[in-house]
Order: C-alpha cells, then sequence, then structure tokens
C-alpha cells in the first residue's frame, strides 16, 4: 500500500490533527486483533525500535509484531504551545521531537508574518523535515495538509509550506483541509487572511475541503438539542473522554472523522477501494476548480446501538442536506459537476446505485457529465458504527461561500483598513490586487458551470484511424 504524510500547520491544524492520530489509533487498534504490523497501519505509521537514537524503522513483512508506532506527520506551529500539549500529552510516544518546528513569539494574525517573515526564516528546517518524513516512505501518494485560513501561521505559513511542497515534491497529491473563520471571528484581518491564503491554495494545491467554523458550530449546537445528552462516546461529534477537553475539541472531532472516512479506502480492504489520487481525477474537472463540499453522516447515534434498517437510506438523504455540510451552503441549490460517496460498513453495492437512482432526481448535474458519480466501499466501518457514508462534492454551491468571504475582503480593501500591517512584512501591494482577481477567476468558473449546465456537449470530430 501507498502512505501519507499529514502536516499539521498552526494553532487549528494542530488541534484537528491530535484528534484525528487518536482516533486512527482507536480504529487500527479495533480492528488489529493480533497486534501486527500490517499495510494498513503502515499508510500512516512507521514501526520504529526505540533502542536506537534516532528510532530505527522495523521492515514492513508479514507476521511482524508492533514495537512501537510514530505517525507520519509534520507538526509545525510559530506558538509552541499546542505542539508541546501534544508532545506532552496521551499522544506523546507517536511523535518525534524531530518532527516539530516551533517558534515562540507566533505570527499576530498576520499572513504575511506566517508567509514572508517564519516562511524564510524556517524553509531549510521544514524541507527538512519534511524530507525526512518523505524518506521514510516506500511509496509516498499523498501530502495531507491541516490549517486555519484566519490566523496568520495557518493562512501565511500553511499556504507557504504547501508551495514548498508544490516546488519540491511535484509529483506527490497535495490535499489541503482548510478551516474558514465565521463572519463574527474575532480576527479583524481574517479576510485578508483568507483571500490571500485561498490564491495560494488555487496555484499549488490539488484538492481543497473548505470547513467553515460556523457549519461546525451549528452541526454541533443541532446534535445537542435533538439528542438532548444521549450522545454516544463513539459519535463524530464527540470529543476527548478526558475531562479537560475544551469547546472547539467537538468541532475538530469532525473534521478528523471526515478525514478518517476519506482515507479509509486507503487503509482498509473493501470492494469498491477510492485511493486518495482518485478523488482528484474523478472531482476536479478544470484546473484551479478543487474545492470540494463536504458531508459525514451519521454525525450521532442515540444510545441504541441497534441502527434502524432505514437509517442507511437516511445516510444518502443526509449527504445532500445543508445541516450535515462542513460548510455554509446549499447542494441542492447548486450545479454538480462530480460526485464521489464514500460508503464504510456492510453495504451492498446494489444499495448504494439504489439510493444514488433515489437522490439523483433531486439534484442538478451538468448535461455533459449526468453519471458523475464515484463509489466507494471499505468493508470496515468506524469504531462504535455499523455504517458511514462521507460525500464529497465538486458543486457551485460553493460560490455563495466564497463570494461571503470576498465580501468581507472589500469591506476592509476599500477602505485601505490594515494594509500597512501586511506591506511593512515584506509583501508587495500587489498581492492584494492578484488574490483578489484569483478569487474572481474562481467564481467565475463557477459561473461558467451553472451558465452552461444545460447546453449539450460539444460533439468532436471522429478520430480517423490509420
Amino acid at each position: 500500500m501507498t502512505q501519507s504524510v499529514v502536516l499539521q500547520i498552526g494553532q487549528c491544524g494542530n488541534q484537528v490533527g491530535r484528534q484525528f492520530w487518536e482516533r486512527a489509533l482507536k480504529e487500527h487498534a479495533e480492528y488489529n486483533e493480533d497486534g501486527t504490523f500490517d499495510e494498513s497501519l503502515n499508510t500512516f505509521f512507521r514501526n520504529v525500535d526505540t533502542r536506537f537514537t534516532p528510532a530505527r524503522d522495523l521492515p514492513l513483512k508479514r507476521g511482524a509484531q508492533i514495537a512501537s508506532l510514530r505517525a507520519r506527520a509534520v507538526l509545525i506551529d510559530m506558538e509552541e504551545g499546542v505542539v508541546n500539549e501534544v508532545l506532552s500529552g496521551p499522544l506523546a510516544d507517536v511523535f518525534d521531537t524531530h518532527q516539530t518546528v516551533t517558534n515562540v513569539s507566533g505570527s499576530g494574525n498576520n499572513w504575511a508574518v506566517g508567509y514572508f517573515t517564519y516562511g524564510q526564516t524556517h524553509k531549510e528546517q521544514i524541507s527538512d523535515t519534511v524530507r525526512i518524513a518523505v524518506e521514510q516512505c516506500d511509496c509516498l501518494q499523498s501530502f495531507i495538509l491541516l490549517h486555519s485560513m484566519g490566523g496568520g501561521t495557518g493562512s501565511g505559513l500553511g499556504t507557504y509550506v504547501l508551495e514548498l511542497l508544490h516546488d519540491e515534491y511535484p509529483s506527490v497529491y497535495r490535499f489541503v483541509t482548510a478551516v474558514y473563520p465565521s463572519k463574527d471571528d474575532d480576527v479583524i484581518t481574517s479576510p485578508y487572511n483568507s483571500v490571500l491564503a485561498m490564491h495560494q491554495l488555487q496555484q499549488h494545491a490539488d484538492c481543497v475541503i473548505p470547513v467553515e467554523n460556523q457549519a461546525l458550530q451549528d452541526i454541533v449546537e443541532v446534535v445537542d438539542h435533538q439528542t438532548k445528552g444521549r450522545l454516544k462516546r463513539n459519535s463524530a461529534v464527540t470529543g476527548p473522554d478526558t475531562k479537560k477537553s475544551k469547546p472547539w475539541d467537538r468541532m475538530n472531532s469532525i473534521v478528523a472523522n471526515t478525514l478518517l472516512n476519506m482515507t479509509s479506502s486507503s487503509r482498509f480492504a473493501g470492494s469498491l477501494n477510492v485511493d486518495v489520487n482518485e478523488i482528484t481525477t474523478n472531482l476536479v474537472p478544470f484546473p484551479g476548480m478543487h474545492f470540494l463540499t463536504c458531508s459525514l453522516s451519521p454525525l450521532y447515534d442515540l444510545a441504541d446501538v441497534r441502527v434502524p434498517p432505514r437509517r442507511l437510506d437516511q445516510m444518502f438523504s443526509d449527504a445532500f442536506d445543508p445541516s450535515f455540510q462542513l460548510a455554509k451552503c446549499h447542494p441542492r441549490k447548486g450545479i454538480l459537476t462530480a460526485c464521489a460517496l464514500m460508503v464504510r460498513g456492510n453495504v451492498e453495492v446494489s444499495d448504494i446505485r439504489r439510493n444514488i437512482d433515489r437522490v439523483k432526481s433531486k439534484l442538478h448535474f451538468v448535461k455533459w457529465n449526468q453519471e458523475g458519480w464515484k463509489t466507494g466501499l471499505c468493508a470496515q466501518p468506524p469504531v462504535g458504527q455499523r455504517h458511514a457514508l462521507l460525500c464529497m462534492a465538486n458543486n457551485t454551491c460553493l460560490h455563495e461561500t466564497f463570494s461571503n468571504v470576498r465580501s468581507r475582503f472589500l469591506q476592509l480593501y476599500r477602505k485601505r483598513a490594515f494594509r500597512h500591517h501586511y506591506t511593512t512584512h515584506g509583501m508587495d501591494e500587489d498581492r492584494f490586487t492578484a488574490a483578489l482577481a484569483s478569487l474572481d477567476h474562481l467564481l467565475s468558473l463557477y459561473s461558467d458551470v451553472e451558465a452552461t449546465s444545460d447546453s449539450e456537449p460539444q460533439q468532436l470530430p471522429d478520430i480517423d484511424v490509420l
């Protein structure tokens, strides 16, 4: 099997990453009954002998027992607090100190500080740390980046690292989970940071999963209301079991579970496996239009362990329900160019096809790709659940989401407010206009798809066979 390296950048990226690794270990512990280091574990973990310094990798061979697991991860933050929490917490043994790049002063909510100041200062250290992680892989398939869009380190240094990966490893897929701030975010400069970061995402990422804080908060509130405190421990919105859990831990759990489901086919067997590189191939129809809507179902189960038979059908309805989306958008109001349904658990392919036939009449696909469905089926369900469904789609409904980001940017930009904080840290003011033009281009791509969604595909001339 192939391997992936996770790069978690900034406070948000490292908090989501901590949830991801905790839950990944629980999944593998659930299904790895004999304690062997197999290809499934090898996707995200190394098996090492800690009697040596640095720890030595043990070969992957049939029947090899787990000695000590190390995550294939790089932890980066310009404030060392969260990284230190990870290294001193329950997951301390999963990471080595040489996997971290930290500073103490932070980026001050400024994209330019993260990108120019810390990017250039730590370029060599980041490059060497990533190179070590890459060299420890037998067949590296993808980088998975986790960072926010509103803060300085996540948006600035996060996209600097993305550009660095694009330059040094151009053939390795780059997936980004980007967490967007809510409208009432307490970072006043977050609209600048978001638009400047989006410019980099359009240029250097292969796929981006935009996640909005407001959408995550709404999901948690709805679940609290509907379950009345009867939430199962292993549901997607349950945070850590520790008493020190923070309010955003439950929101981060949703993102972590999304990543686990996205990579399930890379880690476990199934009748319809979908590797992460297939997501790009099947869901990105045009260059630059690689932002995907995401939904996860079920988000919760009640105390009853038995899932009603209708639950499977309900999952497919949930996938296109706005209250299940990780971004504030309405899938049924947009135009889909392609859609992936990744199912986990004991589900028949015929059930998937039946549900696709049932829901597609309520969706709007472009005429030139009416059968644009990619399906995956992984045999292993999430821990504590019978089935799960992850829906990833290229949908023009994100037009409204990104238009809101643009509007918030222009409110500051037209008044020339706060611009000097960016130009004094090595950023040319032309970057503002270039980033805005890049966002406008993305919005025009969505508008073009919506305008031509009902047109017939262009007829190409027949190929002459010599």
